[in-house]
């Protein structure tokens, strides 16, 4: 059972997929091959769930939740849910504006306070996600930009909508804030941060990786 310390942080619900060649990354793989975009695709997903981790055991944010697309019940998703003790769920709706709400009023009844992410940012570390729970502390929901226009994290006290999002484009941060001033729905945004989609984001994580290795 959950201490009640532990119910006043906020779940963390990771959105994930299969990494099957083919069918992630798929712009990196068109100038890297599909193969290796979908290995690029296991480690940012490793590196997710490692800061995940890491946020969990410094009291930042409570149950993690691996949200898994298409089926949660793979021997992938088992063995990545089962190294960061980590809840599988499947995502469901026909969009990700669609699984998004559903994934966060889901998370909803069992934590007042929720925070989704995905797993194509790198530094989206335990102190932006432990800055991303002090702002639900003053606004309905929050929101972690991306340098292309989309965002990286989102996070509610409340059910959240996503209409009419032009999702995988620059438009979908500016789309979403829309639709939650439309509903009503205070919230506020931090600072951007870069995610991998391209060669170049590729290049930028891959010398932080170098940067941050153990000296030989």
């Amino acid at each position: 059972m959950n201490s009640p310390a532990a119910l006043t942080r906020p779940t963390l619900a990771v959105f994930a997929k299969e990494p099957v060649p083919g069918r992630v990354k798929t712009r990196l793989a068109a100038a890297i091959g599909a193969a290796r975009a979908a290995d690029v695709y296991r480690d940012l997903t490793a590196d997710t769930l490692a800061h995940a981790v890491a946020a969990r055991d410094a009291g930042i944010v409570g149950a993690i939740e691996l949200w898994c697309a298409p089926d949660a019940d793979t021997p992938y998703f088992r063995q990545v849910a089962a190294t960061a003790c980590a809840q599988r769920r499947t995502q469901t709706g026909d969009d990700l504006g669609a699984r998004m709400t559903h994934a966060i009023a889901d998370a909803l009844t069992r934590c007042p306070r929720v925070l989704l992410i995905g797993t194509d940012c790198p530094v989206l570390d335990a102190p932006v996600l432990a800055a991303a729970a002090r702002i639900l502390d003053d606004f309905d929901a929050v929101l972690g930009p991306a340098e292309d226009g989309g965002y990286v994290l989102v996070g509610g006290t409340r059910p959240l909508p996503f209409p009419d999002v032009r999702w995988s484009t620059p438009h979908a941060l500016a789309d979403t804030i829309a639709g939650f001033a439309d509903a009503g729905i205070r919230v506020a945004t931090m600072p951007a941060l870069w995610d991998v989609d391209d060669p170049a984001d590729l290049a930028r994580w891959d010398a932080l990786r170098r940067a941050a290795a153990p000296a030989a």
